[in-house]
C-alpha cells in the first residue's frame, strides 16, 4: 500500500519485442494499492499489438536516442518524480533516465545491459541471432517466431503458455537498437551510457531470473558491479525466465519490486 512518504506514481516501461500490454497486470495489481500507474510507449508504437503486427514500420524507425528522449520528456512533464520500474531493454531505459537525475528510484527486471559491461553468455548471443545474423536487419523490424520467443522469453514454460504469451504479448522489434546493443562496447558515440560513479542517482535494484536465456543472471550482476555510488542491490530468483513479469508468479515479483522501492525511494 501506497504510504505518505513515498512517490504516488509507477511508471512502467517495457522491453523489446513488447508493447505496454505486457504491464496489463501489473498496472491494476499497483493501482489498487493506490498508485497512479502509467505504461508508456515508445515513439510511434502506441497502436494495439495486432496493429503493430499488420505494421511494424513504426518499429523499424527507433534508435536508443530517440526511446530514452521521448521517455524523459514523458518523465518529467509529471508532478513529481515516480518510481520506475523496466523490464528487459526497458530497464536500460530506467537506468538511462536515472542518470539524467529522472525518477525517485529504478528496479529493471531482466535488464539489457549499458555501455561498460562485458559479460556476454551464449544463450544471449543464440537469443538475440535471429537478428543479428542478417545485417540487412539494421534498418527492419524484426520478429521472433513462436520457437525462437520461446527460447528467448519463455524457455520455463509450457508449449500452450509459451503459445499464449507469443499471441498476446509478441511484436517485432527495431533491429537498430539490437545492433546498437551489440556494438555497444566499440561505440564512443553509444546512447545506453551512463556515469557509474555519479553522485546522488536515485536507488536503483536489479531483479533478474535464474533461468533468463536472453539476459542471464551474469548480465545483470555485472551490470549492478559496475555502480560505484548509491544504493545498487541485486536479486535472483529462481526458477524464472524472461518473461518474469508475465509467467505465473509474476506478484511476487512486482511486490518485491513495490515494497523495495517504497523503503528506498
Amino acid at each position: 500500500m501506497k504510504t505518505t512518504n513515498t512517490p504516488d506514481t509507477i511508471v512502467l516501461i517495457h522491453g523489446l519485442w513488447m508493447t505496454p500490454r505486457s504491464w496489463e497486470h501489473w498496472v491494476k495489481f499497483y493501482e489498487a494499492k493506490g498508485f497512479k500507474v502509467l505504461a508508456p510507449t515508445y515513439p510511434g508504437m502506441e497502436g494495439e499489438v495486432e496493429n503493430l503486427r499488420a505494421d511494424a514500420s513504426p518499429i523499424a524507425a527507433l534508435t536508443v536516442q530517440k526511446v530514452v528522449d521521448h521517455l524523459a520528456k514523458f518523465v518529467e512533464a509529471l508532478p513529481s518524480k515516480p518510481i520506475l520500474i523496466g523490464h528487459s531493454f526497458g530497464g536500460t531505459l530506467v537506468q538511462l533516465l536515472l542518470d539524467r537525475g529522472l525518477g525517485a528510484a529504478g528496479v529493471v527486471i531482466g535488464s539489457a545491459p549499458v555501455k561498460g559491461v562485458y559479460t556476454l553468455p551464449v544463450s544471449q548471443i543464440r537469443s538475440l541471432l535471429p537478428v543479428l545474423k542478417n545485417p540487412a536487419n539494421f534498418n527492419r523490424a524484426v520478429a521472433f517466431d513462436e520457437k525462437q520467443f520461446n527460447y528467448a522469453f519463455t524457455n520455463t514454460l509450457d508449449a500452450e503458455s509459451t503459445k499464449f504469451a507469443f499471441e498476446r504479448y509478441a511484436v517485432a522489434a527495431p533491429g537498430h537498437i539490437v545492433f546498437e546493443a551489440a556494438a555497444l562496447n566499440f561505440d564512443p558515440r553509444a546512447a545506453a551510457k551512463v556515469d557509474f560513479k555519479k553522485e546522488g542517482r536515485a536507488p536503483l535494484f536489479f531483479i533478474t531470473g535464474e533461468h533468463d536465456h536472453i539476459m542471464p543472471p551474469a548480465v545483470a550482476r555485472a551490470n549492478a558491479g559496475k555502480y560505484q555510488t548509491g544504493t545498487v542491490e541485486f536479486l535472483q530468483m529462481p526458477d524464472r525466465d524472461h518473461s518474469i513479469a508475465l509467467e505465473p508468479g509474476w506478484e511476487e515479483v512486482a511486490t518485491k519490486a513495490l515494497t523495495w522501492a517504497q523503503a528506498h525511494a
